[in-house]
């Protein structure tokens, strides 16, 4: 496996440990992991500490040339508002380690021009659908439903 995206995937594991929602993140420049992070919204009382979100703080205020040169991983197809994040700093790629449990802004990314690779990871897939079986009211919480 890919280990940027094991690097995520051991986000969303410790947010899940953690008591929150299995979703993690980490942005790579150059081949180093530079900012990671997951979902902490329960943790945290947080509106907006989504993975991606996280792993952008987690990484601190960067020239935007890193930003350019960057690629984040994510273990979930992308919100609109990490989306947004993603675009607005003008990362040019993401990879999602899963997009059968929630379907995120991909075409949106490539519409404008963000490169997405999505690799049906099943674990990926695994940590989410068990999360939303047992917590269905955190996850519509989460996506902007209830």
């Amino acid at each position: 496996m890919d280990p940027f995206m094991q690097a995520a995937i051991e986000e969303a594991e410790q947010g899940l440990a953690e008591g929150g929602i299995p979703i993690g993140s980490v942005l790579v420049h150059q081949g180093k992991i530079i900012g990671r992070g997951h979902n902490r919204r329960m943790q945290q009382g947080s509106a907006v500490l989504h993975g991606e979100m996280d792993a952008l703080e987690n990484a601190g205020r960067l020239p935007a040339q890193v930003y350019r040169e960057s690629v984040i991983y994510t273990t979930l197809s992308p919100c609109s508002m990490c989306s947004g994040a993603i675009k607005l700093y003008g990362i040019p790629k993401v990879v999602v380690g899963e997009n059968k449990t929630f379907m995120g802004e991909e075409e949106w990314l490539r519409g404008h021009g963000i490169e997405v690779d999505v690799v049906d990871n099943e674990r990926c897939v695994e940590l989410m659908q068990q999360f939303i079986a047992a917590h269905p009211e955190e996850w519509n919480e989460d996506i902007g439903e209830d």
